[in-house]
């Protein structure tokens, strides 16, 4: 969290006017959207590149991009630390800008160096050559800034958007937010899109040096408008890093393990530490061993004046607490994301698949092997818009639960979608070898099939749909389990769980890799896809997405405490009798009283 020197946007000291407001929208969407078009635009054809221009094996290019993404995704958690913690937002995502900048014209100077890759060469001819450990290293440094860039602007973005708009002051302040929100999430789906079509066409038809130009010449432009912007944003210092207080926690229960617990039948609220108007007096029974980081031992020596903890690492209050109870009950739930993570993060093999397939859409116009992603994307934007629009209202009307269903069905729908996802790709790439080998094709590496390209659609559209039920049921969960304000922890948990299932799916590659190649046959994975058995993949992929479904709802029976939403101070409102009550419905019984003063409704 990160508080301002005031409690409104400050006042520029030449025009006297606040800062912030609608006219930095376009440089803080501008930066984050060019970005989005620079970075995705390379991800769609890396593996392409890298097989064709550094030589790579279809296992070794797919597991290098496994790594790459798990860390883009674990960068963000540590952008995010160092903006909470230490360097606010602004110089975070001014520092981010650069590196990614950086990165894309190491990765750029890969393309228009030959010296930067290994000499050109024919697969069919057995004379290709690894590249020097300088080569390797180079193209490594690229990813490296990359994904550095990565986690200092996407966790803080948005963030630092909604600094520029949050004026308390301002009563359509909620409104202003919302509105900032819908067109930041729309230029990230149309930067998606460009990404994915536009940027990737280019790639195909005019070569990788104008390819990878693009991307430069866009994040140039990203970088320029968000620093023109510079003097008119609001930039909130920064204070205290949510992990920060979640590891005191851990610290100060293993500092205090010899404590007694209070007594039982003791009222309790007089032995832990609860921060000023805090209504969580005492911790919860469950994981009660962390409890003790809690306990006063001596109010004089470990309290303030204020009531703070003198040393946070020996006393943390019971938020703190009950905030890491709610994480580790959650973790097995968590886990089970994992999986589908997997399979959302397939980017490698169907591009692969595609470029052997008749892409011909309308007339004589090819889809790019790397746009078929794209219909992923439609498939989820368009459940997401049908579900919340059409079949919430009607849902909600037999099972009396305003989301339509619970986060934990949603959750399992999504599991069951993408076993059919992965089972669709494996049927699909056993009908397309089948038919290379009756054509003759069998050691023409990438001789394209008389098949349509457009049997990919399915696989991509279910994985799409099981994203669109999976991913957003998780963050909807993680965030009814934490405070409001501590929302940055469903985001947190959801880049986490990406980041280790790019591992995972990185290691699942090798290993099938490895062993399937023994005794001097032909890898399943092969970079000759007609001679691999591709369609194998897909089915140990589908055993292991069934086995996980089948570990959800084990967990989703064993961990009740994921199925209401958790009341919280900010949730909680105090009435006539100084007891307090969830603020819904606090707010019901004031709507229903008789006493219709707006005052009731503005807290």
């Amino acid at each position: 969290m990160e508080s301002s020197d005031t409690a409104n946007p400050p006042k520029t000291a030449a025009a006297g006017r606040r800062k912030g407001g609608l006219i930095t929208m376009p440089f803080v969407i501008a930066n984050e959207a060019f970005e989005k078009i620079a970075s995705y635009g390379l991800q769609p054809n890396m593996i392409l590149y890298l097989i064709t221009e550094y030589n790579f094996s279809a296992a070794g290019g797919t597991s290098a991009l496994f790594i790459w993404g798990a860390i883009s995704n674990f960068m963000p958690i540590f952008g995010a630390f160092l903006s909470d913690s230490y360097f606010g937002r602004f110089l975070v995502i001014a520092v981010a800008t650069v590196t990614t900048l950086m990165g894309l014209i190491a990765m750029w100077l890969t393309a228009i160096l030959q010296t930067a890759r290994p000499p050109p060469c024919d697969p069919r001819l057995g004379n290709c050559i690894k590249p020097k450990p300088s080569q390797y290293a180079f193209l490594f440094t690229a990813f490296a800034l990359i994904s550095i860039g990565t986690g200092g602007i996407r966790p803080c973005s948005i963030a630092f958007g909604a600094d520029q708009f949050n004026d308390p002051e301002n009563p359509n302040n909620q409104r202003v937010l919302q509105s900032f929100f819908n067109w930041y999430y729309a230029s990230v789906g149309v930067s998606l899109m460009i990404a994915l079509t536009v940027v990737v066409y280019i790639q195909n038809t005019y070569g990788w040096v104008i390819g990878f130009g693009v991307p430069v010449g866009l994040m140039l432009f990203s970088a320029v408008m968000f620093f023109l912007g510079s003097g008119l944003y609001v930039k909130v210092k920064p204070n205290n890093s949510l992990l920060t207080g979640l590891a005191q926690v851990l610290v100060a229960s293993w500092k205090n393990r010899h404590l007694q617990f209070p007594p039982e039948e003791s009222d309790g609220r007089h032995y832990y530490h609860s921060t000023k108007g805090s209504k969580l007096l005492v911790p919860t029974h469950k994981l009660r061993f962390l409890n003790k980081s809690c306990i006063i031992r001596n109010p004089e020596k470990e309290l303030k004046a204020d009531g703070t903890a003198s040393d946070p690492w020996s006393l943390c209050s019971v938020l703190q607490v009950e905030v890491l109870k709610s994480l580790i009950h959650l973790l097995p739930i968590w886990s089970t994301g994992i999986m589908i993570a997997v399979i959302i993060s397939q980017h490698s093999f169907p591009v692969l698949q595609a470029t052997t397939l008749d892409r011909r859409f309308i007339g004589s116009f090819k889809i790019p092997a790397a746009s078929f992603g794209l219909f992923g994307i439609i498939t989820l934007t368009l459940w997401v818009s049908l579900y919340d629009r059409v079949i919430v209202p009607q849902l909600s009307k037999y099972t009396k639960n305003p989301r339509g269903i619970g986060f934990k069905t949603r959750i399992g729908i999504g599991l069951f979608v993408s076993c059919f996802a992965t089972t669709a790709a494996a049927l699909v790439e056993r009908a397309r070898r089948a038919r290379a080998i009756d054509e003759g094709l069998v050691d023409v590496q990438n001789a394209q099939v008389n098949m349509s390209a457009m049997w990919l659609i399915p696989q991509h559209s279910l994985i799409g749909l099981a994203e669109g039920l999976n991913a957003i049921g998780q963050i909807e969960l993680y965030y009814s389990q934490f405070p409001k304000s501590m929302g940055s922890i469903a985001v947190a948990l959801f880049a986490l769980g990406m980041a280790i299932a790019n591992l995972v799916g990185s290691i699942i590659v090798n290993i099938i890799d490895v062993v399937s190649k023994r005794g001097g046959r032909e890898s399943w994975v092969s970079s000759n896809l007609n001679k691999g058995h591709y369609d194998y993949y897909y089915w140990i992929l589908t055993v292991l997405s069934v086995g996980n479904l089948v570990y959800f709802i084990f967990c989703s029976r064993a961990y009740k405490s994921c199925e209401g939403e958790r009341v919280w101070d900010e949730d909680v409102v105090e009435d006539k009798a100084g007891d307090f009550m969830p603020k819904e419905a606090a707010m019901t019984d004031m709507h229903n009283s008789r006493d219709s003063s707006s005052t009731y409704f503005s807290a």
